[in-house]
């Protein structure tokens, strides 16, 4: 029994899911403009490398999937440090890991219009295989689960909501456009780096997306790298967020 007792149970993980999502889409104006940063991107790819647009476009949708980590970061300190909603929801029969998982969810379902927007203009333009489609459907959900964990787990460290905004926003952005996220794989440079590369989460599925849109692209040891930490990380990352959502309740 103390092995099923530790089991998510996800309590009332679907009304809060919904209440987020109505949360969110209250906020017109952050969801229209949710995609500006990858908008300019691409623009610029564009007009100055037309010949990397495939692969910016894959990077602009994993990119997506990446900074919705941001959003559950800053949302889930604003509700705990604003408005301190997090006791009242601890105190009532929602799970701990109901509160965190359904946060993530509402925040998804209101920002995935405009990524879906963002998928058939790239399928339009690339004619995805059912190879690609599917990497590309998998690791976005792996990347996904791994940035808005990673993001749940830090907002708690956080006591002032004027030192999260700057701290989420460099973290995102950094591991979202620094590594091969938007640019080939190819023009990394020394080759070195391309195994740490592999090893982050949004750069790790972007690479096995260009692998599946030019097979070849990487070396059979590289996707083993990439998919093995990719996996590992999401799965590691979303079960310390359940260990960690419980732990918090416990604290209060």
């Amino acid at each position: 029994m103390g092995a099923f007792a530790r089991l998510p149970t996800f309590r009332g993980l679907g009304p809060f899911l919904i209440t987020e999502l109505r949360v969110q889409l209250h906020e017109n104006m952050a969801v229209a403009t949710s995609m500006t940063i990858q908008a300019v991107l691409l623009i610029f790819v564009t007009i100055l490398a037309p010949q990397y647009l495939a692969v910016a476009l894959v990077g602009a949708i994993i990119f997506s999937f990446f900074t919705l980590g941001q959003r559950v970061w800053n949302e889930a300190a604003y509700v705990r440090i604003d408005h301190r909603l997090n006791q009242l929801y601890g105190a009532s029969p929602l799970a701990p890991e109901a509160y965190f998982l359904g946060m993530a969810g509402g925040i998804l379902l209101a920002y995935l219009p405009p990524i879906l927007v963002l998928v058939v203009v790239a399928e339009a333009i690339l004619h995805f295989s059912a190879a690609t489609a599917v990497t590309l459907a998998l690791t976005s959900v792996a990347v996904w689960l791994f940035a808005v964990s990673f993001g749940y787990v830090v907002s708690t460290v956080f006591q002032d909501m004027r030192t999260i905004w700057p701290y989420a926003s460099l973290f995102y952005n950094l591991f979202g456009i620094l590594p091969p996220v938007f640019y080939p794989y190819g023009l990394l440079q020394p080759a070195s780096a391309v195994p740490i590369a592999l090893a982050l989460p949004p750069s790790a599925a972007t690479g096995l997306v260009q692998n599946a849109l030019a097979p070849g692209l990487l070396s059979s040891g590289d996707v083993v790298l990439a998919t093995g930490s990719l996996a590992a990380e999401a799965a590691a990352m979303f079960l310390f967020a359940v260990y960690w959502s419980r732990r918090s309740v416990r604290e209060r």
